[in-house]
């Protein structure tokens, strides 16, 4: 894979703590641990930041060890919709919550923590957790982020309409989030852009079809994040995306690991470059260095704001190049 380039990338969705990542795949071992691997694949790429994805209370206790190991790793803290039920199998929801609110402000002050989530509603599915605990528990994790005054990393699983409800309800209680791992129809995509403090997150899943693509197009791109949601959501040569993907990296079965080679069939960061490359494919964009940077910006003013100041702000703005 040839160097990157100025290309600076964010990936806003990565599942460090799935088993597949210290090599075990459906319970059994088939590869040593390969974390450093990954991360030194994914900075050759040009990814300068990773978020650790978080999605039950040890889950983001587990996303905030692996986040410290690295000064370019950051997590979430929150719950999956699919695992709320833990508040309530913990036997007491409300100490449960202020756990959760402890390893937030515990992150937070490490510098690590910078949204909370995943949360939202998943109703596909349902045979996890049903949809009224779901709803319960998507409402009461908007207390961890206007307590935090963190951003918001959001899940939206064929249930629309019950999302937007809980976020017009809540919006002054959030200042700004993303809609994660997008799939939706046309008329999802618009509801959630409705909203002017959300973005929406591309990974594979995606851009699978010639529909997905064409929803994408009337995806502003200063409303848009990349991420890849690994190991899973990786870009297959049967999506409607291959055909703009322009960048590879040679792949190997589990089964014979090498660990110059990324997995075949396991999603890792640095192929968030190809969500990037799908993007300016079906949108037309040729300047993909300067979709890039927008990409870039967009994660910024939401996760990281420290980084940006206003003379960048204004030239990011404007559309200039900096170079």
């Amino acid at each position: 894979m040839a160097s990157s380039g100025s290309l600076r990338m964010i990936d806003i969705a990565v599942n460090f703590t799935d088993g597949m990542f210290r090599g075990i795949y459906n319970g059994k071992q088939y590869h040593v641990a390969d974390i450093a691997t990954v991360l030194s694949r994914a900075w050759s790429a040009g990814v300068d930041r990773i978020i650790v994805t978080g999605g039950s209370l040890e889950e983001s206790k587990e996303a905030l060890s692996i986040a410290e190991t690295d000064a370019r790793l950051f997590c979430t803290v929150g719950v999956h919709p699919t695992r709320c039920k833990e508040f309530d199998d913990s036997g007491d929801p409300e100490r449960h919550f202020q756990a959760l609110l402890s390893l937030a402000r515990e992150g937070v002050d490490k510098g690590k923590v910078v949204a909370v989530g995943e949360c939202g509603l998943d109703y596909d599915r349902l045979h996890f957790c049903p949809a009224e605990i779901q709803q319960k528990y998507f409402e009461k994790q908007f207390e961890l982020a206007h307590a935090m005054k963190l951003p918001m990393f959001l899940h939206m699983r064929a249930a629309a309409e019950d999302f937007c409800n809980i976020l017009e309800r809540n919006k002054h209680r959030f200042f700004s989030g993303v809609a994660h791992s997008f799939t939706g129809s046309a008329e999802d995509r618009d509801r959630l852009l409705s909203f002017d403090n959300l973005f929406i997150g591309l990974n594979g899943c995606s851009l699978r079809t010639a529909e997905n693509l064409e929803i994408v197009k009337g995806i502003p791109i200063d409303r848009l994040m990349i991420e890849t949601d690994s190991p899973y959501c990786e870009i297959k040569n049967t999506h409607a995306g291959i055909e703009y993907v322009q960048s590879s990296w040679q792949p190997k079965k589990k089964e014979k690991y090498d660990p110059e080679c990324v997995v075949k069939g396991r999603n890792e960061p640095c192929l968030v470059r190809q969500v990037l490359e799908v993007v300016a494919g079906c949108k037309g964009i040729a300047d993909i260095g300067q979709l890039g940077k927008t990409m870039y910006h967009n994660t910024c003013r939401v996760f990281f704001p420290q980084d940006l100041d206003s003379a960048a702000d204004a030239i990011l703005a404007s559309g200039q190049n900096t170079s």
